[in-house]
């Protein structure tokens, strides 16, 4: 009898250790609120991103997973309006807990989509990577995404004046740099002359993304310097359907350039249906500056936007339709288009506007298929209308129409063991055609496809990422020969964890970029580059190779990166000025030759006390010609930034100074520009209750009134940046 007991007690005890060694699930559960008051927060997302398994918050804002199996996973918890959270989590027991404090404002985690096409944490993202929420992008609004992005680490701008401002990335300009709504090309004509601008209206933007490097293999040719990817809130919501209405409303004003705007939009939500729509606009006058008003530097863009879509757990399907319209001054052109048709330097020069409109259709479709070896397959087309007058005076210089056809195909692999990934297609018909005193060029089709994928190999103490693209181009010129270009896009990196919350990460690229259609096809004065221009139709493609370092800390007191890269590009297409004037513009041919780009970005975000931040910034790039052994034209100087960040309960206080030096690294015929130092002081109360939050914003910029020049303006000699101004702003979001 005593061997039986004692033979079932010991049966007992292994059947409980077995159960215990087996256990290879858990629960996941906790609860989300938001900061100011500590409310529950009821339909918020909350998502593993290594399962990509999702779901919702109760009226008590309780969620709960069942079955997680053992392991570290990655937890993001979305709201619309309210910047997302992220935080690592090890279900180690049979239950586990993580609760989520939100905050409309403070240091926080950055999350993309943008760097692989699936959501994941910056701090995860094999790229550099910054991200600017809705609350960040209502605080510091302008009419262009340049003047928007300036200063943000490795990001300047180029300009022809505040309508014109567009983002340069590590130095990187023009058609080297991607800009994209929501994961498609936005068809606009920024990329090929300074004078041009994008349509983007930042008040009506759930989040503003940079991937910085090379991003070809998702994106394209054009990505070799980077990607900008406008994304809307309805776009973000395909991820995290919601239940009832949602929505806000905006409001900027300010001095300095006289603004004024706004903007408002909603969702609704029934079982599996979304009903969205939003619009807006803003309006600057003539600027102020220590010299005083840059005449004709006014500007004015708005916006519209609305659809519907079925969110089902099988299958998906979104339509939508916007339209963009605008209207800005091009500074002192007026003046040079008066020299170059030799005119009365006496006689007042008619000032030069460029207006603009696009119309677009947005249709996003997609299927799920869970334990499929294709676990989802997503369908995004878009038809884009982009048309702009350049008007001088009440007459009609050049009409410029591009329309533009996108598709883009994406299947999400199933996880075979410790490999996942996507891979896809794409292709693009555009027809180009340009007519009046700037049409440089005959009118164009062009015709592009490509095949790609990006797939990720995990192990236990390192990631693995690698992919390629394959891409081809044809340009169509009427009267001209036909060119083609087809090249091999490739990266592989490492992301290795060094401590808890650090990692190093390395990558190794090797892109293909087509001649643009500019750099081809043009041919004669072109005011919006100060150029003469002359393309060469038998430039070849180019071919770069990069390698880039990066080493991050997210811990709950400091927060760092500091990322060091260096690319070699072969061919790389310039102008190069032949020392002639023509039309009274100095003469330039679109030339090859080599290239190399070096430089570091530095950021730190020092916790001095629970609500106190120092934070810190530095950024270098150095891009020179190697046959000549010269700098290339309009390289952003040495920056640096020093702020503080203070908030108690619902205020935060903000104060910064942005440091540039002098940049006597210049390209033929380029003027040096001094170095200088503004301050800038910006405060937020934020007053949140159940289903409403109210958010109150100052900025003051510029404190010293100084007086400075931007290195990459086209009309930096004329016109500094704006002086001494306050703008103020003010959010109601409902939830």
């Amino acid at each position: 009898m005593r061997l039986s007991v004692r033979a079932v007690f010991f049966l007992a005890v292994s059947l409980w250790a077995a159960a215990g060694i087996c256990q290879t699930t858990g629960t996941l559960r906790g609860v989300v609120t938001l900061s100011d008051n500590g409310t529950p927060l009821h339909d918020v997302s909350v998502l593993i991103l290594q399962l990509n398994r999702s779901t919702e918050t109760d009226e008590r804002g309780a969620y709960q997973f069942e079955g997680v199996p053992i392991g570290r996973y990655t937890l993001l918890v979305h709201m619309d309006g309210i910047p997302d959270m992220a935080k690592s989590v090890t279900v180690a027991s049979l239950e586990t807990t993580a609760n989520f404090v939100l905050r409309l404002s403070a240091p926080r985690e950055q999350v993309t989509v943008t760097a692989t096409g699936r959501e994941q944490t910056a701090f995860d993202a094999f790229q550099s990577v910054t991200t600017l929420d809705s609350v960040t992008l209502v605080e510091k609004s302008h009419t262009s995404i340049g003047e928007v992005l300036d200063r943000r680490p490795g990001i300047a701008k180029r300009s022809f004046g505040p309508g014109a401002a567009r983002p340069v990335i590590r130095g990187f300009d023009g058609d080297r740099v991607l800009v994209l709504q929501d994961g498609i090309r936005t068809g606009s004509l920024s990329s090929q002359s300074g004078d041009h601008g994008e349509p983007l209206h930042v008040l009506n933007l759930a989040r503003l993304e940079v991937v910085k490097g090379p991003a070809t293999l998702l994106y394209g040719s054009n990505a070799l310097g980077g990607v900008v990817n406008a994304i809307t809130s309805h776009h973000q919501n395909h991820m995290h359907p919601h239940e009832g209405l949602r929505g806000y409303a905006s409001a900027v004003g300010g001095s300095g350039n006289a603004q004024g705007g706004g903007s408002a939009g909603f969702e609704y939500g029934t079982g599996n249906w979304l009903v969205w729509g939003n619009g807006g606009g803003q309006r600057t006058g003539d600027y102020q500056t220590q010299l005083g008003q840059i005449p004709n530097s006014k500007t004015r863009i708005g916006d519209g936007l609305g659809g519907f879509g079925y969110f089902g757990n099988r299958a998906f399907f979104s339509l939508g339709y916007g339209v963009n319209d605008g209207r800005y001054g091009i500074p002192f052109a007026g003046e040079f288009e008066s020299h170059e048709h030799g005119e009365d330097s006496d006689e007042a020069a008619a000032d030069i506007d460029l207006v603009f409109r696009r119309h677009y259709v947005p249709v996003t479709f997609g299927i799920r298929t869970p334990g499929s070896y294709i676990e989802g397959l997503r369908v995004s087309l878009n038809y884009s209308d982009w048309q702009h007058q350049e008007l001088e005076g009440d007459e009609t210089g050049t009409n410029f129409d591009n329309q533009q056809y996108v598709y883009r195909a994406t299947f999400e692999q199933r996880r075979a063991g410790r490999l996942t990934g996507s891979f896809g297609f794409w292709g693009m018909r555009r027809d180009y055609e340009a007519r009046g005193a700037e049409s440089l060029s005959p009118p164009v089709n062009q015709d592009a496809a490509a095949l790609f994928t990006l797939q990720e190999v995990g192990f236990e103490r390192f990631r693995f990422q690698f992919g390629g693209r394959l891409e081809h181009n044809r340009y169509n010129p009427l009267g001209l020969d036909k060119r083609s270009f087809t090249g091999f896009s490739g990266a592989a990196g490492i992301h290795v964890p060094l401590w808890r919350s650090g990692a190093f990460v390395t990558n190794y690229t090797h892109s293909y970029r087509a001649p643009a259609l500019e750099e081809l096809f043009f041919n004669g004065p072109h005011i919006g580059t100060l150029t003469f221009e002359v393309g060469n139709p038998n430039l070849k493609r180019e071919r770069a190779d990069g390698m880039d370092f990066s080493l991050r800390h997210n811990g709950e007191r400091v927060r760092a990166e500091a990322n060091f890269y260096y690319y070699n590009i072969r061919d790389f297409v310039f102008l190069a000025p032949t020392g002639a004037i023509e039309d009274g513009l100095p003469k330039a041919d679109y030339s090859q030759g080599d290239s190399r780009f070096l430089g570091s970005e530095l950021g730190v975000d020092l916790a001095l006390r629970p609500n106190l931040w120092l934070n810190l910034g530095l950024d270098t790039v150095d891009a020179q010609l190697k046959d000549r052994s010269a700098p290339l034209p309009r390289i952003p100087p040495l920056r640096g930034r020093v702020g503080i960040e203070a908030s108690h309960r619902g205020f935060s206080l903000k104060p910064e100074m942005v440091l540039a030096n002098q940049q006597n690294d210049v390209f033929t015929n380029e003027t040096r520009t001094a170095g200088y130092a503004v301050l800038n002081l910006a405060a937020s109360y934020t007053y949140a209750q159940r289903h409403l939050a109210h958010i109150f914003s100052v900025n003051a910029f510029n404190l010293g009134d100084r007086l400075y020049r931007n290195h990459l303006s086209f009309i930096k000699d004329f016109a500094p940046e704006l002086g001494r101004g306050v703008r103020f702003a003010y959010t109601v979001r409902f939830f």
